[in-house]
C-alpha cells in the first residue's frame, strides 16, 4: 500500500520533472528554435525518459506552450517592476511597454514568443496566451487611461489591440538593429513609441480638461 510519503514523493519528483523538461526545452527552443529541436535533443538534454516526457506533455508542441507560458510569466513580472516605478497610468504604460520591448527583443524571448509563438501554436491559442500575461496588464491600464472619454469596451480592446502590436513590432525592429551597428535605435524605439502612445493618450487628458 502507498503511503502518503511516498505519494508526496511521487508529486515532488514529478513536479521537479515537469521543471526539468520546460528548463531544457526554454534553452533549446530559444537557441535552435522550435522547428530545429527534435525530442531525441530534448530527452539528451533532461537525461529523461521519453515516457517521463509524454507523462507530463502530449507533444512537442504542449511543452513549447509551457515554455512559452514560463517566458511570457517572466517577462510580465518585468513589466510589473518598470510599472510600479511610475505614479501615473500613462507613465506606468510607457515603462512597462519599453520593459517589454527590451525584454523581447533579445535573441531567445524573440525567437519563442515573437517568431515561433504565433506560428506553432496558431493565432487563437497565441492571442489566448497574450491575453494571460502581457496584454493584461496593457489592457487594464489603456482602459484605465481611456476611462474618462466612457468609450465601449470594445474600442477600449482595440486600442489596446493596436498599441499592442505597435509595441510587439517595435520590438521586432529593435532585435533587427542591434546597439552595436545602431547605436541610436534604442532612442528610435522611445521616439516612436511615445508617438504611438500619444495618439491614444492625449484623447483622455483632453477630455478631463473640458469636462
Amino acid at each position: 500500500m502507498s503511503t502518503p510519503a511516498a505519494g508526496n514523493r511521487r508529486l515532488e519528483q514529478g513536479a521537479q520533472s515537469r521543471t526539468r523538461l520546460i528548463a531544457a526545452a526554454r534553452t533549446l527552443f530559444e537557441q535552435d528554435g522550435y522547428a530545429a529541436t527534435s525530442t531525441e535533443a530534448l530527452l539528451v538534454a533532461t537525461g529523461l525518459t521519453r515516457g517521463a516526457l509524454y507523462h507530463h506533455f502530449r507533444d512537442k508542441r504542449d511543452l513549447f506552450l509551457a515554455v512559452c507560458e514560463a517566458v511570457h510569466a517572466e517577462l510580465s513580472a518585468a513589466i510589473d517592476g518598470a510599472a510600479d516605478g511610475q505614479a501615473a497610468p500613462p507613465d506606468q504604460l510607457f515603462a512597462g511597454a519599453l520593459a517589454w520591448i527590451d525584454a523581447v527583443s533579445h535573441p531567445g524571448p524573440r525567437q519563442v514568443l515573437l517568431i515561433d509563438g504565433p506560428s506553432v501554436l496558431g493565432a487563437q491559442a497565441w492571442a489566448e496566451l497574450d491575453g494571460r500575461h502581457g496584454y493584461q496588464q496593457l489592457h487594464a491600464v489603456v482602459a484605465q487611461i481611456l476611462a474618462p472619454l466612457g468609450l465601449a469596451p470594445l474600442e477600449v480592446d482595440a486600442c489596446a489591440s493596436a498599441l499592442n502590436g505597435a509595441i510587439n513590432e517595435l520590438a521586432r525592429w529593435l532585435a533587427r538593429h542591434p546597439a552595436d551597428g545602431h547605436p541610436g535605435a534604442r532612442d528610435a524605439v522611445i521616439a516612436a513609441l511615445q508617438r504611438v502612445c500619444a495618439n491614444v493618450l492625449p484623447l483622455a487628458e483632453k477630455r478631463e480638461k473640458g469636462a
